[in-house]
């Protein structure tokens, strides 16, 4: 556990001649570039920075030769208490984790689920993570999702992850099982928001937010497909509701899917498997992103866990394409051992 992490900053600094004329945050930002403009923002208005003892406004002009004392406690951002969730942590260093989070858990605390969510276990990992706004937690995948996810652990690398994010230059590529036959690849750019009447649902919406899936089929069946798919930009239950919306929603999914409606003419036994799949076929593989310390990509990915690798067996043994079926079977790279195949980041 990183335990070195300052709770506050006591600092003294003199201000160079060259810097006449500059503003007083912009100066602090350039001496604390681990800190976001805006945090620094907040420490001058709440006193915790003074010019020559007297406090100050962030729009203030130095002339030079000030003194400026600053004085920040960071406050804890978690009252959530530690949990030993046992996560499975693919990487570590000191500026962040690589969590492969599993189906089932949760990612904030909520009111109906007040513990034993990916902050808590994060919480037990390294307490400063409590520092941090959210416990580093910068983006979220659903409860019945697995997969990979980047969790920051400094304020300099959450404010770089957060970027990246807003600049779409994140890339999070998933693995999906949906119903139907995808024949071809495509982009789905329709906007999504809160569902008219069902507010627990979002849907494509005129006013919503922009939303951007790309897809393509790696592994086609006769009645589903097994899709890779991209996502330009990360809205709430984004894939589950372009799925559903081009009319292929993903398997097992409870809230879009209609999990027990199954076409006739699908096999007996297969029809009783995709009935009893536990949560939506849904499973972030790959993660790709600028590391925020070295400035270089770096790329992590997480094997398929076990429920959805049974399901590609049960259907290529009871779902398996016929000889006289006119389809492409569209696979970007040799399969595994394990008879699935990879998925590959489009350069």
């Amino acid at each position: 556990m990183n335990q070195n992490k300052p709770a506050q900053i006591q600092q003294s600094l003199s201000v160079p001649a060259h810097c006449h004329g500059q503003r007083i945050d912009q100066f602090l930002s350039q001496q604390f570039p681990e800190h976001s403009r805006s945090a620094i923002q907040q420490w001058i208005e709440s006193g915790q920075v003074r010019l020559n003892g007297h406090a100050v406004k962030a729009k203030t002009r130095l002339k030079g030769y000030e003194n400026i004392d600053v004085s920040v406690t960071f406050p804890e951002h978690s009252e959530d208490q530690p949990q030993d969730m046992n996560l499975d942590v693919v990487f570590a260093d000191s500026d962040l984790f690589v969590i492969n989070k599993p189906a089932g858990l949760v990612v904030h605390p909520a009111a109906g689920n007040p513990d034993h969510t990916l902050l808590n276990g994060l919480l037990y990992l390294d307490p400063n993570q409590r520092l941090l706004p959210r416990a580093g937690i910068v983006h979220r995948l659903d409860k019945d999702t697995s997969g990979l996810m980047v969790v920051a652990r400094t304020p300099e690398a959450y404010n770089s992850l957060v970027n990246q994010l807003k600049e779409r230059s994140v890339k999070r590529q998933y693995l999906a099982i949906a119903k139907g036959r995808i024949r071809q690849p495509g982009r789905i750019d329709k906007p999504i928001g809160r569902h008219k009447t069902q507010r627990t649902k979002m849907a494509v919406v005129t006013g919503g937010k922009p939303a951007v899936t790309h897809f393509r089929p790696i592994e086609p069946f006769r009645h589903y497909t097994a899709c890779q798919v991209d996502l330009e930009t990360g809205r709430t239950h984004q894939i589950r509701v372009h799925f559903t919306d081009m009319n292929h929603p993903l398997v097992g999914d409870p809230l879009y899917g209609n999990p027990k409606r199954i076409d006739p003419a699908v096999d007996d036994a297969l029809k009783d498997i995709i009935r009893t799949f536990p949560r939506q076929a849904l499973h972030a593989k790959n993660l790709r992103f600028v590391h925020p310390s070295t400035g270089s990509p770096v790329k992590f990915s997480a094997p398929l866990p076990d429920d959805m690798d049974d399901l590609l067996y049960d259907l290529r043994e009871l779902d398996a394409l016929l000889p006289d079926d006119e389809a492409t079977i569209h696979r970007p790279g040799d399969s595994d051992r394990d008879g699935q195949w990879d998925v590959f980041y489009e350069e």
